[in-house]
């Protein structure tokens, strides 16, 4: 029997050659990208949820948080299984880890609804290579049966593009190895072909949130100057004579983005130019609105406020972010992580061969209620619960029992 190892030499689909996207029969001719699933109606909904992501700051940290969360902090396994301890330690020929490959994943799903891991092993099933594909270069071919992968689906070019499989099917590729992808998508119905994300209902409040702070950005430009209406005398021979004053004056005195308004008049004995003011009074309904936003984004996302640093200001709750942690590992955080690992581990055992269902996630808190010097039956005695000082293993530090103790985390 061949002996089972882990990564030495695969490469990722981007440092090796491909066949190219017409070798392969992906519904017939691949000449343009019309061979695959359009992802939004231009096929650019990746682009477009990417910017948001970008622009807007509590849409971003709340997405960065949960994918942070559902990471974890490394992984557990099975000590007496070697095989999954190296492959933990070392997921592909690029020296990733598993848990960092894992927290990219994470982040895709959180961002897209989305995400695709690739899977690389040979005939003999002598080594298994795990990478990490970003979701944005990703679409489902006409077929239903392979991805196809581009880096610039805006000008998207056949030549460079890459066929793979999907998972749990495997092809052979010129550099001899097998190669298949699992795509992970949220399920939504109406959409067969590709995962929705979670905050799909929030994308306006997102918006908001991002206009809100470009508003504030935009009276920083302004010098804070008074809105208004600037009433000019003056007297013009022509239309084009008072659209270049105007224009003129809009340049000198309008600030950046401009919020005086200029409108000439004609001239009479007295110049009775002046400036009108428009009432700013405003501005509470606009820090409310961005309020609001936030407050709807973290819904829509399906999240909790003290899980994203939006309530740091008003003070600290230790118990509510404990509290709120408990709520969020048993809804949200447990479940996605079972998606991303039921795959990995059914591939651990169909390519290496092993049992591949003690891979777990380690999930801490963000902060404890219990000083770490604090023994276990003293923990369990505080909370109310059966203890026993005499007991070996109660009579452990907490310190002792939160610490991993493996090479997986990053």
């Amino acid at each position: 029997m061949s002996e089972k190892r882990i990564v030495t030499r695969a490469t990722t689909t981007d440092n090796r050659t491909e066949p190219q996207l017409g070798s392969v029969s992906v519904g017939g001719s691949m000449t343009t990208c019309d061979s695959v699933w359009r992802w939004g109606g231009d096929n650019m909904l990746p682009l477009a949820l990417s910017l948001m992501a970008r622009r807007s700051v509590a849409h971003r940290r709340i997405i960065n948080d949960k994918a942070d969360y559902i990471a974890g902090k490394g992984l557990t396994y099975d000590e007496s299984i070697p095989l999954i301890g190296q492959f933990v330690a070392r997921a592909n020929g690029s020296g990733d880890t598993l848990r960092s490959i894992i927290a990219r994943l994470a982040l895709d799903q959180a961002m897209f609804g989305n995400a695709f891991m690739e899977v690389v092993t040979d005939d003999n099933n002598t080594f298994l290579s795990l990478y990490h594909r970003d979701a944005s270069t990703c679409r489902v071919a006409r077929d239903s049966k392979h991805v196809i992968l581009h880096h610039n689906w805006a000008s998207f070019r056949k030549e460079e593009a890459h066929t793979l499989p999907l998972y749990p099917l495997f092809e052979p590729q010129n550099d001899g190895t097998l190669r298949s992808i699992v795509h992970y998508k949220n399920y939504e119905p109406m959409f067969s072909h590709y995962g929705v994300a979670s905050y799909i209902a929030g994308l306006d409040v997102a918006a908001i949130a991002y206009k809100t702070d470009r508003w504030n950005i935009s009276r920083i430009d302004n010098s804070f100057q008074l809105s208004g209406v600037m009433m000019l005398d003056s007297v013009t021979e022509s239309d084009e004579e008072a659209d270049r004053i105007v224009r003129m004056a809009e340049e000198r005195f309008a600030g950046h983005p401009g919020q005086v308004l200029f409108v000439l008049r004609d001239h009479n004995d007295n110049d009775n130019s002046q400036f009108i003011p428009i009432d700013a009074a405003s501005d509470g309904d606009w820090h409310k609105l961005h309020e609001q936003s936030e407050s709807d984004l973290v819904i829509a996302h399906s999240w909790f406020r003290s899980l994203s640093g939006l309530d740091y200001s008003s003070g600290f709750s230790t118990e509510r972010i404990l509290h709120e942690y408990e709520v969020a590992l048993n809804t949200v955080i447990i479940t996605e992580q079972e998606q991303l690992l039921e795959p990995i581990r059914t591939i651990i055992g169909q390519v290496l061969g092993v049992d591949g269902t003690s891979l777990e996630i380690i999930n801490r808190p963000p902060t404890r209620s219990k000083p770490i010097y604090m023994r276990v039956w003293e923990a369990r005695k505080a909370d109310g619960l059966d203890y026993d000082p005499e007991d070996v293993e109660q009579q452990q530090f907490l310190s002792q029992i939160t610490k991993y103790n493996i090479k997986s985390v990053d």
